[in-house]
Order: structure tokens, then sequence, then C-alpha cells
């Protein structure tokens, strides 16, 4: 499938998985919508964009914790930008490092917010549009911590769980209806994750991605794009990727 003028929404489009599609799925041709919450970031990405790839962008600086808001903005777009083909859930962060008895009750929220909830009320508001016209695809940013749970991390391992779960049911309730979805399961990204992760600690964000090659948001942006251009009648579930040297969530091989 050829994305020339299709298009796609981005949720955390601003920095990291989020801008890389954005630039991928420009280079391709399609017509972006992105959202995030840096207004200035997600300006400056859109002009870049137009100058590079003379994409048409429509910018929203707003966060998919509120639901509203959202709605407001996404049901009132201009009719020429309505259909959306592909919608990318990828705004989500992990807060902290905490043992269970010992976490951040703010951490928690925040994660399970916009993790969980965010996902779901970008689809909700998404999906019945593109029932309606019998075709679309939705690619979930999940994570390996959706299918591994590691110390310290049960609640942001719980989130990308429920993520595998949504993903999976989203693929049941749709089947029949056109609208493919997608669980995109990275491993080790060398992002944004770890220094929101840590609050900011440059030392420890820094440490995460030392003494092997982590994955870069490219990778991910040009799985995401692989994902997005199969037939119609390819449905790709699920996908792990992660960096050469990184077995599990745990097994790590750095020299």
């Amino acid at each position: 499938m050829q994305l020339k003028n299709k298009i796609a929404l981005i949720t955390g489009a601003s920095a990291g998985i989020g801008r890389a599609c954005a630039e991928v799925f420009a280079e391709a041709g399609a017509r972006l919508i992105l959202i995030a919450r840096r207004k200035e970031s997600i300006v400056k990405l859109a002009e870049e964009l137009k100058e590079k790839f003379s994409t048409d962008c429509m910018v929203f600086c707003e966060d998919v914790r509120d639901y509203d808001s959202l709605k407001l903005k996404l049901d009132n777009l201009p009719d020429d930008w309505k259909p959306i083909d592909i919608l990318v859930n990828n705004a989500g962060l992990a807060r902290g490092l905490h043992k269970i008895h010992e976490g951040v009750l703010s951490d928690w929220e925040e994660m399970i917010d916009t993790n969980i909830k965010g996902l779901l009320y970008v689809s909700r508001i998404v999906l019945p549009g593109m029932i309606e016209r019998d075709s679309g695809i939705v690619i979930n940013i999940g994570s390996i911590a959706g299918r591994e749970t590691y110390p310290m991390g049960a609640v942001y391992c719980g989130t990308k769980h429920a993520v595998v779960a949504i993903s999976q049911g989203m693929v049941i309730d749709l089947n029949g209806t056109g609208v493919r979805v997608t669980n995109l399961e990275p491993g080790l990204v060398e992002t944004e994750f770890a220094l929101v992760r840590f609050h900011g600690d440059d030392e420890k964000a820094a440490n995460i991605y030392q003494g092997y090659t982590p994955l870069q948001a490219i990778d991910i942006a040009d799985v995401a794009l692989f994902i997005a251009t199969r037939p119609p009648h390819v449905l790709i579930q699920d996908i792990l990727i992660t960096p050469t040297d990184q077995a599990t969530t745990t097994i790590l091989n750095k020299k």
C-alpha cells in the first residue's frame, strides 16, 4: 500500500519514536496529524517536515489523557483531514524504578493514564471513522515489558501487558471491518525514555544505553512504515524488535 496522501495520526510525536515515525511517514508521502504536549517541538517538527518533504501537517498541542479536548479537536477536523488512514498510538512513558511497596503514586497514575487510558481514548475517537470506511491501520507502540516483567518495573510492565491485551482485543473486535491492528514491541531504544523515567537524571539515563549498541528511534519507525504499507489482506498482529545484544528484559550483553 502506498502512503501518498494517506492521513496518519501520530501521538507523542515531538520526540523519540513518534518523531521518527513522523519523519519516515512524511518521506513516504503521508499527510500528518501530530499530537504532543510540547508545542514548540511539535510546531518546529511540522515546519521541518514541510520544508524537507513538502508534507502537510495538522498540529495539536494536546495530552492524550484529556479525552474531551482530544475529541473536540479531532471531531472538528476539516473534512479533508477526517478520513484518518493510520493511527500510531505512540504516546507513553515510564516513571520511576521502585519496588511495588515503595512506588510513587503520582508515577503510577501518570503511567496508567497515559499508556493505557490515553491509547484507549485516541482509539475510541478514531476507530469509528475507520470502521465506517472499511479500512484503517492501528499501530500500538508496546514494549518488550509487555512480555516480561522486570524488577522494580511492575506498574510500567503492567501497563504494557495491558497494551498487549488491548491490541489482541482490538484484532478480535475489529475482525471483518477491514481495520488492522499491530502491537509493535521495542526493546531498548535510545530516546528520552530513560531520562523521563529517572525524572531528568542525565547520569542514570545515560548508563542505560552504555556498553552495547541500542536501537534508535528510526529502527522502530522503519518497522512501523513496513506495517503500514502491507497490502490489505496482510495483518501483522505482533512484532518484537530488540538490539542484537538484548536477549530479554534483563539479559543484556554489555561490553
